[in-house]
């Protein structure tokens, strides 16, 4: 099993759509929800009922989340040394990597690292320096030894050129990122009114996942390697095996959240969502966690076994009327038709011996939202 660790709810950064939209946009309303309003900002647990916890489960993964988890570095160090798990995983917005002592920062076995492409689109999003700082610290990373995998974690929006951005972390002077990921910036805030998304989505970012979808087949073909970009890889490998995917993040089944009170809750974002909790670490066993999934619309979709549901937080809040739900799933509707016009061409690569199975090959549910 996965779990989230929210260290604390601060940031050193206040990003244009995280704790910046917070200044101009309401919450989601959250009808029949009781929110527990006295959580702690920082962790406040016994880390010895974290051990406990953890050790219930044979296999575990624990992601160090925030907020910026490595505001608390004396913290990560503790926990990345104590911890039983099998594998450890950090989220971070890279600002502080430099924090943090090699002998700490080679025990994760991945490093997902916010950024959203080159230096202007991330500095306007994240603050003026930001995406030079993050360059910096990720060089001195790998100088340290750090031999595990690094994503490029980015948000989309409306000023996103998705292939533009995607092909530049994927390969420039400053740093490449082996691998990508990217999520929209869509259905999270009450703020479908205030933007010009559908546009947006019609113009530029479906007709660019479809030409980045043609990229990444014709490098396989041309250059004989698969681009490790998560949004692709994830749902290729299981329409090549014929396997379903259920909700691609995995919360709420294979991937749960805790707390900085301890409680547990299916999403990292579920934050306070006392109707969804599913235990606390000092009593539960983790191999019997409540499962909480999706429900209507999507459990009617003819592409769920694809999608799995995308968000269960903004399935459970719907704060986008209607209109602008179905904008999102059109982005998803579209990615399902490019993979799957894919999917003849990777085939025969595989069996022509260009690539292998073996190279969609991931770490599943490792902090990743999969599907945008």
């Amino acid at each position: 099993m996965y779990y989230h660790l929210i260290l604390t709810d601060a940031c050193n950064l206040c990003c244009t759509y995280c704790r910046g939209k917070a200044f101009v946009v309401d919450s989601p309303d959250q009808p029949g929800i009781s929110i527990d309003e006295d959580l702690p900002v920082d962790l406040d647990i016994d880390l010895d009922d974290l051990y406990r916890f953890l050790a219930k489960d044979p296999d575990p993964i624990l992601i160090l989340y925030g907020g910026e988890p490595l505001l608390a570095p004396d913290l990560v160090s503790e926990i990345a040394r104590k911890a039983p798990v099998s594998a450890l995983i950090l989220h971070t917005n890279g600002t502080l990597l430099d924090d943090l002592e090699p002998a700490i920062a080679n025990r994760f076995d991945t490093i997902l690292v916010s950024i959203d492409g080159p230096e202007s689109l991330t500095d306007a999003h994240r603050g003026e320096g930001t995406f030079d700082r993050v360059m910096r610290n990720l060089r001195g990373l790998v100088a340290g030894g750090f031999g595990g995998e690094l994503i490029a974690r980015m948000t989309v929006t409306e000023d996103t050129d998705i292939v533009e951005a995607v092909c530049y972390l994927t390969e420039n002077e400053r740093f490449s990122f082996p691998a990508v990921h990217w999520q929209m910036d869509a259905n999270f805030w009450n703020d479908y009114g205030m933007r010009d998304y559908a546009a947006w989505v019609s113009e530029s970012y479906n007709p660019g996942i479809r030409s980045l979808v043609a990229f990444w087949v014709e490098t396989m073909r041309r250059e004989a390697r698969v681009l490790r970009w998560y949004p692709f890889i994830d749902p290729m490998e299981d329409m090549l095996l014929g396997r379903p995917g259920k909700l691609r993040c995995g919360c709420g089944h294979a991937n749960y959240s805790i707390m900085t009170d301890g409680h547990i809750v299916p999403c990292p974002i579920m934050v306070g969502m006392k109707d969804y909790y599913a235990g606390h670490i000092a009593t539960a066993d983790p191999l019997h966690l409540p499962v909480t999934t999706v429900g209507s619309p999507c459990t009617e979709c003819g592409i769920l076994e694809f999608c799995g549901g995308r968000c269960l937080y903004s399935n459970i809040l719907r704060p986008w009327p209607e209109e602008g739900r179905r904008v999102v799933c059109s982005t998803v509707e579209n990615l399902h038709a490019a993979l799957s016009a894919a999917l003849p061409h990777v085939r025969s690569l595989i069996q022509d011996g260009r690539i292998r199975l073996e190279d969609f090959s991931h770490r599943r549910y490792n902090s990743c939202e999969i599907i945008p």
